[in-house]
């Protein structure tokens, strides 16, 4: 019992699984068997890639770089484009190319979207993990996205030709091409929830990486979730994507979904749990165990939370940050 009320302190604030019908009808999950699937326990560790969003860089990884470099997991993460949704897709789609499977990629904000995108048609992708990232169907733009549930901090008018927490600086192809920013002021509240100091938070504002308006616009070609097993990070206090929205393209996916009390940049606030996520996935591991409560003291439910799952039953494992 000691190992498994070990895993039990480890885990992740809220982890919430998705009943074994809904999985079922949604489509992609690890135990259905359908389309791809994780590594072999024992065999090759997969490849982690990590695909930032807007107005980050690969830097944001680089506390989860290394905790899955400390694991033995080899890790690319490599830079975003940010110059439209179809060009970011095929210049990732061509990195993995590159690699050797199998891969575990993961996707956080619209680095969700990319790998919707690039991992169509590549056999040797095992998992989709979603980082406080979208997930669109074929067709769906992340404006589309943005506008099913309130949540994002980013406008304040749904007329606005641009989010008006964003500036637009022109590139001269005309009124679309245009680079976007958070504003300054505006980006401790969006992008982190005002949970970070000010100087830090200062220092992420003056060093964001602009998106281009096209990777907003651009509908997506691809769902990748549909044939590949995903696994979903929610931020619970995302204002951003909006925490409703993260929640609906999750339970859409059929992914195992975790929830975190945390702003949308959850690798600059919470790297951990993002880790845990990826190595559930990257081990192909539908969590089994509840503990009901908070606390080493609670109690553990083995096989009983397994049949739980069996039968369709929303499972929840509770758990407090040391």
């Amino acid at each position: 019992m000691e190992h498994i009320r070990h895993a039990v302190r480890r885990a992740l604030p809220l982890v919430v699984l998705l009943p074994a019908a809904a999985l079922a009808a949604a489509g992609p999950s690890a135990a259905s068997g359908s389309g791809g699937g994780a590594a072999p326990r024992g065999g090759a560790k997969p490849t982690v890639v990590l695909v930032h969003g807007a107005w980050a860089d690969a830097s944001g990884w680089h506390e989860v770089v290394r905790s899955l470099q400390a694991e033995g997991y080899p890790v690319v993460a490599p830079a975003n484009p940010l110059r439209g949704l179809s060009a970011d897709s095929d210049y990732l789609a061509a990195r993995l190319k590159t690699l050797k499977g199998p891969l575990v990629l993961v996707g956080h904000s619209y680095g969700g979207a990319v790998i919707t995108n690039a991992a169509v048609g590549n056999p040797d992708v095992a998992s989709l993990v979603y980082v406080a990232g979208f997930a669109p169907d074929k067709g769906e733009t992340a404006l589309q996205l943005l506008a099913e549930h309130p949540g994002s901090h980013l406008t304040d008018d749904a007329e606005a030709p641009v989010p008006t927490a964003l500036d637009a600086v022109p590139l001269g192809g005309g009124p679309t091409d245009v680079d976007l920013y958070i504003k300054p002021e505006k980006f401790g509240d969006v992008f982190l929830s005002n949970r970070l100091d000010a100087a830090r938070t200062n220092a992420l504002a003056a060093s964001q990486r602009p998106a281009h308006a096209a990777t907003s616009a651009q509908p997506s070609e691809g769902a990748a979730w549909r044939t590949i097993p995903s696994w979903s990070l929610v931020a619970t206090d995302d204002r951003t994507i909006g925490t409703e929205n993260l929640r609906s393209m999750a339970k859409r996916a059929g992914s195992t979904t975790v929830e975190v009390d945390a702003p949308h940049a959850v690798l600059e606030t919470d790297p951990d749990a993002v880790t845990d996520l990826i190595l559930r996935a990257a081990r192909g591991a539908r969590p089994g165990l509840a503990e009901a409560g908070a606390g080493e003291g609670a109690a553990v439910l083995g096989g009983a939370a397994v049949l739980a799952v069996a039968g369709g039953t929303a499972l929840v494992v509770r758990s407090r940050r040391s």
